[in-house]
């Protein structure tokens, strides 16, 4: 019985040698594999680069120790310690992660998540018991090699907290361009087929989704919330002789809005009724608008001594104003292309919205409270518009080469912005991606970030988010998608 005893220490040292060549040497011949993976941990994505190369050095290490019997207790301790971490990492994962994540390689791949808990509580008991016969055949005293042991366990604990913590905070407050993909997030819930690739979302209801097209500005289609019935209405304007350029549909219930901008006229009509009259004339020229109230809008416009964008109030009294709050929108190069961007509304909060740059990492948050704004960050390291710009002798700017597009499309509802990123984070391989774009959700009430998902469909013309879930127009297709999980 004591030869078995004895033989313990050996029997364990060799157990962890095939453990940890397995597991490293698996996570080498698919190195971005596992590296992707680590990053999509709710714990360490925050570190992924880090912990990837680190993880496979430190059993590998572990590994020499092992096979040198004079280093042989060193190896245990380090087994011990590296098992507890991957121990408290699982217990973590389990009971304090927004979500379960796929595995990381090696024998993870074979486990469930329980199960190799499980295993790896055994591990640890293991190297414990191995630690401490070895020591008691070297003479150790007791006491000593006790404390080592809590202080192998208890600082691998700690360290693992310390790490989840960080990671989150990094993640959420001060990210690095790594997503944390939350799996399993849309489940389709609908599909209707479109007759026309120029629809676009003009605004919701409580039971109804609202398309207009640029192709016939003047029809406005009513859809339900589960694409089941679809009608058409026909709008019609008091006055029609105006040069239009590019007249657009907005609703807001239980109104709708006409407006173009390149002419400074609004339209305001009832959505039981298909008349629209006339309620601004010649207040203002502007390129994009949102609707606070029936009579009260915000704007994109140009400041006419400035030339750039800015945003601006509309208020349709008795004696109409427009005021400029030349602020807001933050000059970088020129003015118009590094501050172009959407003018999006809150669907369920209606004097809310977000102004989001199309070519830098920011979004603008605009309440009641103008020119006073919250400015909020993405996790795109994208924070100076990269665009170049060339001026012509007869005084205007052009854009002499492609920009990098930071920022696609996006839906506000609630507390969320949900953000169609143009651009690929860290350890995303294009096999992953397979052209579908990346969508960003964001906390405006807390100013972090919560999580990414893919959107399945590779064409992005225009997304929408309401309390049914999110919809997505891609081509002669309309799409809706529920959340798995709420937010």
């Amino acid at each position: 019985m004591k030869k078995i005893a004895d033989s313990i220490p050996t029997l364990t040292a060799y157990f962890f040698v095939l453990l940890f060549c397995y597991a490293g040497i698996s996570k080498v011949l698919d190195f971005e594999n596992f590296q992707v993976q680590i990053a999509q941990s709710p714990l360490l994505s925050a570190f992924a680069g880090f912990t990837s190369y680190s993880v496979i050095a430190a059993e590998l290490i572990i590994v020499s120790f092992l096979l040198v019997p004079r280093l042989r207790t060193i190896g245990l301790y380090a087994s011990m310690g590296i098992m507890t971490a991957f121990t408290i990492y699982i217990y973590l994962i389990l009971n304090y992660s927004d979500f379960v994540p796929c595995s990381c390689g090696g024998i993870l791949e074979k486990m469930g998540w329980t199960e190799h808990l499980i295993f790896n509580i055994i591990c640890v008991l293991l190297s414990l018991a191995a630690v401490i016969i070895i020591e008691r055949q070297t003479g150790t005293a007791k006491l000593k090699y006790i404390l080592s042991s809590a202080a192998v366990i208890v600082s691998s604990s700690i360290l693992v907290i310390i790490l989840f913590l960080q990671s989150e905070h990094i993640i959420k407050k001060e990210n690095n361009f790594t997503r944390k993909f939350l799996p399993n997030f849309l489940m389709e819930a609908g599909k209707k087929s479109l007759n026309h690739t120029d629809y676009y979302f003009a605004g919701t209801d409580a039971e109804n989704l609202y398309l207009g097209r640029r192709g016939t500005p003047l029809i406005l289609t009513e859809i339900d919330h589960k694409l089941k019935n679809m009608t058409t209405t026909k709008i019609s304007l008091d006055h029609s002789d105006h040069p239009f350029k590019s007249l657009q549909i907005k609703v807001r219930a239980p109104y709708l809005y006409l407006y173009d901008g390149t002419v400074p006229v609004i339209y305001r009509g009832h959505l039981k009724d298909s008349i629209a009259r006339t309620i601004s004339k010649g207040d203002a020229y502007f390129s994009q608008l949102a609707v606070k109230d029936s009579s009260d809008f915000i704007l994109r416009t140009q400041d006419s001594r400035t030339h750039q964008y800015t945003i601006a109030r509309l208020k349709i009294a008795q004696k109409s104003t427009t005021t400029l709050f030349p602020s807001i929108l933050e000059k970088q190069i020129d003015g118009i292309f590094d501050c172009d961007g959407m003018l999006i509304e809150n669907q369920q909060h209606r004097e809310e919205f977000i102004y989001v740059y199309f070519y830098r990492n920011q979004f603008i948050i605009i309440g009641n409270d103008l020119p006073k704004v919250k400015r909020q960050s993405s996790i795109d390291s994208i924070f100076k518009a990269q665009v170049k710009i060339t001026r012509l002798s007869n005084g205007t700017n052009i854009m002499n080469a492609p920009p990098v597009r930071v920022n696609l499309n996006a839906a506000f509802y609630g507390n969320h912005i949900y953000n169609v990123s143009g651009l690929p984070g860290k350890f995303e391989p294009a096999r992953l991606r397979k052209g579908r774009k990346a969508v960003d959700i964001y906390r405006t009430d807390k100013g972090e970030y919560i999580g990414s998902f893919y959107l399945p469909a590779q064409k992005i013309d225009d997304v929408i988010v309401t309390r049914h879930g999110l919809y997505l127009i891609s081509g002669k297709e309309l799409l809706s998608y529920q959340f798995r999980k709420s937010l």
